[in-house]
């Protein structure tokens, strides 16, 4: 049975789908010490309930994540098939093997914010945080509009 965890209005979430023990640890650390409340899935169910449950603001998955590849991930293909209003305010990180670091093309091929290779992990801090601030910046003018539309309503 999963451990129950209360999450604060000030917490920031992060979910990591990942099973390479090194990877997962490397991860979980920069994530803890960037500030994120950090939960660790093992299964693909594991992970789908965790992400339905929790609006995470970091997701991390491996693409070999539960003994999967990338072209049959459970996980990878849940995130892929989900509608735009539940996957906006997560930033979805992909890494593994195959990858070349921060290539949008590879991340847009996948609808993910970022992939990421295992060799890049030492500047995984970095990565992180140009990731969420590219992405924050892309969607401000979404959100003011969202906002301005919403004043308008009430």
């Amino acid at each position: 049975m999963e451990e129950f965890e209360f999450l604060g209005p000030n917490d920031e979430p992060a979910l990591i789908a990942i099973s390479a023990p090194e990877q997962l640890n490397t991860v979980k650390t920069v994530l803890a010490e960037m500030g994120y409340k950090v939960h660790v899935v093992d299964s693909h169910p594991q992970f789908e309930s965790r992400y339905n449950q929790v609006n995470y603001l970091v997701v991390f998955i491996d693409e070999n994540f539960a003994g999967s590849n990338v072209l049959d991930n459970p996980s990878l293909r849940m995130i892929q098939g989900l509608p735009m209003a539940q996957r906006r305010y997560a930033v979805f990180f992909l890494i593994g093997p195959t990858f070349e670091s921060l290539n949008s093309l590879q991340a847009f091929g996948q609808s993910v914010h970022c992939v990421l290779n295992y060799a890049e992990l030492p500047m995984l801090k970095e990565v992180v945080q140009k990731t969420i601030s590219d992405n924050e910046m892309f969607l401000s003018t979404y959100r003011e509009v969202q906002r301005r539309v919403y004043q308008k309503g009430t």
